[in-house]
């Protein structure tokens, strides 16, 4: 569901997602594993904010792009720099930029 090859933009990736993920939750929830299901959490939304960037594709468009999501401008340029590292640039400054309440706008469901 969130290959980032699949051509679906972030709001269709959680629109599939909230179909999905309460089924697995409660198959789930007998389970007395929190810690797992936060880190499943943060890897989720790492996952889509790399496939955000994947999407974006060229440093020009990251760039472009975070701007108007209201990061800073060493925030931008810094991403933008290395824009063939998604998985590396989901990391460390764009939690600023897509923050959790992001994702919950976007409909993403929790685990935890």
């Amino acid at each position: 569901m969130t290959r980032r090859s699949g051509g679906r933009s972030l709001p269709e990736v959680a629109e599939r997602l909230r179909t999905y993920m309460p089924g697995w939750k409660t198959y789930f929830q007998l389970a007395q594993t929190p810690k797992v299901f936060r880190e499943l959490d943060e890897w989720l939304r790492h996952r889509l904010r790399a496939l955000q960037l994947k999407h974006w594709r060229r440093g020009t468009t990251m760039y472009r792009e975070l701007l108007a999501l209201g990061a800073s401008k060493t925030d931008a340029q810094r991403i933008a720099a290395n824009s063939r590292r998604w998985w590396h640039n989901s990391r460390l400054a764009l939690n600023r930029v897509m923050p959790i309440a992001y994702f919950d706008r976007l409909g993403v469901p929790r685990l935890s």
